[in-house]
C-alpha cells in the first residue's frame, strides 16, 4: 500500500507554469502600451520563445520528477518574467547603448539546459554525500578565487569577480551550491556529536569548546572574505548559511547565538580595516550627510534616489514604464527591488517578497519530509540560501540593512547568478521528488512474492568445504543447478554428493553466494543445516 498520498500534479504544475510566466509576459506588453501606445515589436514571437520555455520545463519535470512540488516552478517562472520585464523597460530608457534583456534571456536559457541536466542525470543528490570536504575545499577555492592576480576583477569596490576574456563572473555564485553540499554531508555525519550538551550561560546551554571547530573554520572562511574582497554580503549570506543549517542539524538555538556573536565581532574589527564597508554603514545610517558626488561609486545617491522613487510609487505604483528608476545607480542590478516598487508599487513589492518567502518554505516543506539526514539538511540550505539571500538584498535596498554585493535571485540582471539560481531550483526540485514519491510498504499478512516450501531455492554446500571457508584455506563454494562453480587446485570437484548439507532461504529473488554463506555462519546450526549421513 503507497505510504503518501502525493500524486503526479500535472495539469496543475502546467497551469501553474502557463499563470507564473504570464505575469511576466502581461508585464512586457503593459511596457509597451503605456511608452508608446502599441504592442511591442516583435511581441508574438517573445511569446512563442518564453512560453516555449515552460512548455519544455513542464515537459522535462513531468519525464523526470514526476512527483515534483507543483508550486516551485510557478514561482520560478514569475520572478524571472518581472526581472525580465524591468530590465526590458530599462533598456527603453537608453535606447543608444547596448540592450542587456536579451543576454539576460540567453542566461536564462542557459539556467534551464542546466536545470533540465540535473533532473535528468542526478535523480539522488546524495550521490554528494561522500565528498564533504573534497567539497569544502572547492567552495573556498572559489571563494577565494577573485584575490588571484590577473583573474580577479575590482568593480564597485568590491573584488568579488574574475574575468574570462570579455565575460565576468562570480565564481561565490557557484560556491554557495557546493558549499551548502559540503555542510549538509557534514553535518548529517556529525549531528549528534555538535548536540552534545555544554555549559550553561545566563540560561543557554552553550555548545562544547570542543565541537566550535566547524564553526570557527567557517567564520574564519567569512572574515577572510569580507576584509580581503570587502564584500560583506558574501560573508554574511555563507555564515548565516552554515548556522540554519546546524541548527536544523541539532535544533539548539545556542549555536545561532555563538555564531551571531562571533559574525558581530568580526564585523566590527573588519570596518577598521576596510574603508568600503565603513562606508556603507555611513550610507546606511546617514545617507544625506553625503551629498551626490562625494563618492566614486556613488552609494548615497543609490540610497537617496532609490527612496524618492519608492515614495513617488507609491502603494500601487506609477504603472509600467511611467516612473523614472534609471535615476537609481545600477537600477537593473544591484537596485531592481527598488526599480519595481516604483512602478508596481509597495503592494507590488510585498507581493515578490510573499513569492520568495513561499519558494523558501515550499522548498523547507521538501527538505523536512525527507527521511535521510543529507537530503533533508541539503534541501534545508538550498531553501535558506534564497530566504537569506533576498532578505539581505531587498533589506539594503529597502534601508533596513547595509548595502551589499548581492543581487536578488532571479530578478536582478546578472547572467551567472541566474544561471546558478536555475541549479539550486533544479536540485529543490529533485529533492521534492525524491520525498513526495510513493514508497510501497509490504502488507506483512500478504503472500505475494514469498515462495512456497515446495518451490525453495536451495544452496548446497559441504561440510568439509565449510570448514576450508572459515579456516580461510578456500574461498566459498557453491553449486547452482548441478553445475560446479569452483573447483580445487587439482582441477577436481569440491563438493562431494555424500558430504552435502542444505541451506534453505526464502526470497521473491536469487540470494547471492556470500549472503547465503553469511548466513549460514551467523546462525545456528541445528536451524539452517539438516542432518547429514557421516
Amino acid at each position: 500500500m503507497d505510504a503518501r498520498s502525493f500524486r503526479r500534479r500535472s495539469i496543475v504544475s502546467f497551469v501553474g507554469i502557463f499563470f507564473g510566466q504570464s505575469i511576466g509576459f502581461l508585464s512586457y506588453l503593459l511596457i509597451g502600451l503605456f511608452r508608446n501606445n502599441a504592442l511591442p515589436v516583435g511581441w508574438v514571437g517573445v511569446a512563442v520563445i518564453w512560453y516555449s520555455v515552460g512548455v519544455v520545463v513542464f515537459l522535462g519535470a513531468r519525464i523526470a520528477i514526476p512527483y515534483v512540488d507543483p508550486v516551485i516552478l510557478p514561482i520560478v517562472f514569475a520572478l524571472t518574467g518581472l526581472g525580465l520585464a524591468m530590465i526590458h523597460r530599462i533598456d527603453l530608457a537608453f535606447p543608444d547603448d547596448r540592450a542587456d534583456m536579451p543576454s539576460q534571456f540567453i542566461a536564462v536559457v542557459v539556467g534551464v539546459v542546466a536545470l533540465l541536466v540535473i533532473i535528468f542525470f542526478l535523480k539522488d543528490p546524495r550521490r554528494l554525500k561522500g565528498f564533504p570536504y573534497l567539497l569544502a575545499l572547492l567552495g573556498c577555492f572559489l571563494l577565494l578565487l577573485p584575490l588571484v592576480p590577473g583573474l580577479g576583477r575590482e568593480i564597485n569596490g568590491a573584488r568579488i569577480w574574475i574575468g574570462l576574456g570579455p565575460f565576468s563572473f562570480q565564481p561565490a555564485e557557484v560556491a554557495k551550491l557546493v558549499l551548502a553540499a559540503s555542510f549538509a554531508a557534514y553535518l548529517a555525519d556529525n549531528k549528534e556529536v555538535l548536540a552534545g550538551a555544554g555549559r550553561k550561560v545566563l540560561g543557554v546551554e552553550l555548545p562544547r569548546l570542543r565541537d566550535l571547530g566547524p564553526v570557527a573554520l567557517v567564520w574564519g572562511v567569512s572574515v577572510l572574505v569580507m576584509v580581503t574582497q570587502t564584500d560583506f554580503g558574501t560573508a554574511l549570506l555563507f555564515f548565516g548559511l552554515f548556522l540554519a543549517m546546524v541548527y536544523v542539524a541539532t535544533g539548539k538555538g545556542s549555536w545561532v547565538i555563538v555564531g551571531l556573536g562571533l559574525f558581530l565581532a568580526a564585523g566590527t574589527v573588519a570596518v577598521q580595516f576596510t574603508s568600503h564597508i565603513q562606508r556603507r554603514i555611513d550610507y546606511w545610517l546617514r545617507p544625506f550627510d553625503f551629498p551626490p558626488g562625494s563618492d566614486p561609486y556613488h552609494d548615497a545617491t543609490q540610497i537617496i534616489q532609490a527612496q524618492f522613487g519608492m515614495s513617488s510609487g507609491g502603494l500601487i505604483g506609477t504603472g509600467w514604464g511611467l516612473g523614472r528608476p534609471t535615476l537609481v545607480p545600477f537600477a537593473s542590478s544591484d537596485m531592481i527591488a527598488t526599480s519595481l516598487a516604483e512602478e508596481i508599487g509597495i503592494v507590488g513589492l510585498m507581493a515578490i517578497i510573499i513569492l520568495y518567502g513561499l519558494l523558501a518554505f515550499r522548498g523547507l516543506k521538501a527538505a523536512l519530509m525527507a527521511t535521510e539526514p543529507f537530503l533533508k539538511l541539503f534541501g534545508a540550505g538550498l531553501s535558506f540560501v534564497f530566504l537569506l539571500q533576498s532578505f539581505i538584498v531587498i533589506g539594503g535596498a529597502t534601508r533596513l540593512l547595509p548595502l551589499t554585493g548581492l543581487i536578488t535571485p532571479f530578478l536582478s540582471q546578472g547572467g551567472s547568478a541566474m544561471m546558478v539560481n536555475w541549479m539550486l531550483v533544479a536540485l529543490i526540485l529533485v529533492i521534492s521528488h525524491q520525498t513526495r514519491r510513493p514508497v510501497i510498504e509490504l502488507d506483512p499478512t500478504s503472500t505475494a512474492g514469498v515462495t512456497g516450501l515446495e518451490d525453495e531455492a536451495t544452496q548446497e554446500i559441504s561440510v568439509k568445504v565449510l570448514a576450508q571457508i572459515g579456516s580461510g584455506v578456500i574461498q566459498p563454494v557453491q553449486q547452482i543447478n548441478g553445475e560446479q562453480i569452483r573447483l580445487g587446485t587439482d582441477g577436481a570437484p569440491l563438493v562431494k554428493p555424500s558430504e552435502v548439507y542444505q541451506i534453505s532461504y526464502r526470497s521473491p529473488e536469487p540470494v547471492s553466494e556470500a549472503a547465503a554463506l553469511g548466513v549460514a555462519r551467523h546462525h545456528d546450526e541445528d536451524t539452517y543445516f539438516g542432518r547429514g549421513t557421516d
